[in-house]
């Protein structure tokens, strides 16, 4: 616009004609347009373009490390998960050996003390069984003895006399408990 002024102030009559055109600039301004675009562009290329390729360049460092970082730590749960799953089926297969074992041992627990109830069994029949022998042993003592004396007193009342020897008394008891013996076993 201003080279419009200046034209008309120089007293061209007709602006549009000639050398000179409202469209185009003259020569020196495109020259100077040119320096200082050049100079604006070496600057930008200098010192903006590598801060900004710069930035650009850790934001994709950091991206693809994000990346690879994510994918480390997917990789190390998905590691982490099959070494839980190998421990859970680890402890699993202990712990189903652990059953087994207790099973067998409560069974073996089981026949000890079946055997040693049958064993305490045994032991409370001989037990028992020497008991009533000697209890059985006493009652015949006893019984022999009584017999004995009972015989004796039964002697004298038909004999009329009294048995006081020792030696007599102890033969007519053995008769008579020999004589008993023969008979107790035949009426079994």
């Amino acid at each position: 616009m201003n080279n419009v002024f200046y034209t008309l102030a120089a007293g061209e009559e007709n602006p549009g004609s000639g050398s000179f055109s409202v469209l185009l600039p003259k020569n020196y301004d495109i020259f100077w347009s040119l320096i200082c675009f050049v100079v604006i562009l070496i600057l930008f290329w200098k010192f903006v373009l590598p801060a900004y390729n710069k930035m650009l360049q850790e934001r994709e460092d950091r991206i693809e490390g994000g990346m690879k970082r994510a994918e480390a730590q997917q990789a190390e749960a998905k590691a982490a998960l099959e070494k839980y799953n190998a421990q859970l089926a680890d402890a699993r297969a202990e712990a189903a050996e652990i059953r087994e074992q207790a099973r067998e041992r409560g069974k073996q627990i089981e026949a000890e003390a079946k055997t040693q109830a049958e064993e305490e069994s045994r032991r409370i029949v001989a037990s028992g069984e020497k008991q009533l022998e000697a209890s059985r042993a006493q009652v015949i003592s006893e019984l022999r003895s009584d017999i004995g004396q009972n015989s004796i007193n039964l002697a004298e009342k038909l004999l009329g006399g009294e048995l006081s020897s020792a030696t007599k008394q102890s033969s007519t008891i053995d008769n008579f408990l020999s004589e008993l013996d023969s008979v107790a076993p035949a009426g079994k």
